[in-house]
């Protein structure tokens, strides 16, 4: 149920160059995770605000995970 335009910004996202090496699945979870981060969290914000990237991450992995719930996916996690 995830809608087109994120499927294929996060697509964009795994087809990009620096993650051409990598196994698809894992390039697709990459490009998923980052869609689900900058486009759906106060990810990005909380980085305007002064966060560590391993920090904003940490506080926006619920809700990437329930955004991924309401597309009917299963959680993951996301570096908690």
């Amino acid at each position: 149920m995830m809608p087109l335009a994120d499927f294929n910004a996060a697509l964009e996202v795994a087809l990009a160059g620096h993650l051409r090496h990598l196994p698809p699945t894992v390039a697709a979870v990459l490009g998923l995770s980052a869609r689900l981060r900058h486009a759906h969290t106060e990810y990005d914000a909380m980085l305007a605000e002064g966060y560590e990237p391993d920090a904003a991450r940490h506080f926006v992995a619920a809700a990437m995970n329930d955004m991924l719930a309401r597309w009917g996916g299963a959680p993951m996690e996301f570096g908690e």
